[in-house]
């Protein structure tokens, strides 16, 4: 049986520092991960990674966002990260790593996180 806990406000144990739920679920990144060698190491709401070619790594949530407006940031080693917007679904995203000299390499780690309304 599923148990459900309502409440509007969180606080610290002292009773301070009242936080309201809906900026907690509405701040918080709904996708992160977390890679090495084009490989997913680590990871929320990821269901799977392909690397795609030189410097492109496609990504699938595995919840699907509510629209294809979320918002996304990307680092890896390499000077050039970027999100691809003519990627962007509700579902995936496309990673790509380019070098000073604008060319796509693989990187050897980076990070993501994405934000937005699940569905």
């Amino acid at each position: 049986m599923a148990s459900e806990l309502r409440v509007n406000t969180l606080k610290d144990a002292a009773g301070n520092n009242s936080i309201a739920t809906s900026f907690v679920a509405g701040g918080s990144a709904k996708a992160w991960l977390y890679y090495a060698s084009q490989a997913t190491v680590d990871s929320l709401n990821i269901s799977g990674s392909t690397d795609t070619g030189t410097g492109v790594l496609d990504i699938a949530f595995a919840n699907d966002f509510g629209n294809s407006n979320w918002s996304g940031h990307h680092t890896t080693d390499y000077q050039q990260p970027y999100l691809s917007d003519q990627a962007r679904t509700t579902g995936t995203a496309k990673l790509l790593n380019r070098n000073s000299s604008d060319a796509l390499v693989d990187a050897t780690a980076g990070n993501g996180t994405f934000h937005g309304d699940l569905t």
